[in-house]
C-alpha cells in the first residue's frame, strides 16, 4: 500500500534529501499515540479494563431513533451512578436494586432518591457524548471510560478513559468540548 508512494519520493529526490517520514505519516501515528492512551489502565475500581479502548458498537446497540450511550452488558457508564458526580462530587458505584432504563441502557444508583433525580430529569445527570471518553470523541473516536476519571464543566458531566487522558483533557478544556462538540453528530450515528 504504501510502496508505491515511496517509490515516488524516491524518484523525487536523491537518496541524501529523502525525508525519513513523511508529515502525514507523523500525523497518522500521533494520532494513533494518542487513541492508544485512551486504554484503561487496570486499577482495583475499574470496571472496564477488559473493554477494548475504541470500540464501534453493533447496530443493535444504537441506533438514529436510540442515542448512543457507552455500555457493557447492558449497564451504562460501567455502573456509576451519574447523579452523585454532582451530589457526592465523586465517582459511586450504582446498584441493581437501583435502576432506570434510559436510551436502550440500565442507568444504574447508589440510591432510589438518585435514580428519582435521574428520572426526573435525565438530560441533567447523564454524561456528554453518551459517556463515552471525551477526549476520544475530540479526536473523532470512540473510547471506553474510567469511572474516576472526571469533570463536570458548566454543570455538564464528562467521563474519559482513564488519569491519564484526565490529564490531556485538562489542558484545554474549551478546545477539547468544541471537537468534541464538532465530531459528536457524527459519532453517534456509527
Amino acid at each position: 500500500m504504501w510502496q508505491p508512494k515511496i517509490m515516488v519520493i524516491k524518484q523525487l529526490l536523491p537518496s541524501t534529501h529523502r525525508p525519513l517520514f513523511s508529515a502525514a505519516m507523523v500525523a497518522t501515528l500521533s494520532l494513533a499515540m494518542g487513541l492508544t492512551a485512551c486504554t484503561s489502565t487496570p486499577s482495583a475500581t475499574d470496571t472496564t479494563n477488559d473493554t477494548p479502548a475504541a470500540t464501534a458498537p453493533s447496530a443493535t446497540e444504537a441506533t438514529a431513533a436510540e442515542p448512543k450511550v457507552y455500555k457493557k452488558d447492558g449497564i451504562a457508564i460501567g455502573g456509576a451512578d451519574p447523579v452523585a458526580y454532582f451530589t457526592e462530587e465523586s465517582f459511586v458505584p450504582g446498584s441493581a436494586e437501583h435502576t432506570y432504563e434510559w436510551q436502550g441502557a440500565t442507568w444504574q444508583f447508589a440510591s432510589a432518591e438518585n435514580r428519582e433525580l435521574f428520572a426526573n430529569s435525565p438530560e441533567d445527570y447523564a454524561p456528554q457524548y453518551g459517556g463515552y471518553c471525551a477526549w476520544a470523541v475530540g479526536q473523532k473516536a470512540l473510547a471506553a471510560i474510567d469511572p474516576n476519571a472526571w469533570s463536570i464543566v458548566e454543570g455538564k458531566l464528562y467521563l474519559n478513559a482513564n488519569e491519564r487522558i484526565q490529564d490531556r483533557w485538562n489542558k484545554d478544556i474549551p478546545g477539547n468540548i468544541a471537537l468534541a462538540d464538532q465530531n459528536w453528530p457524527e459519532l453517534s450515528q456509527q
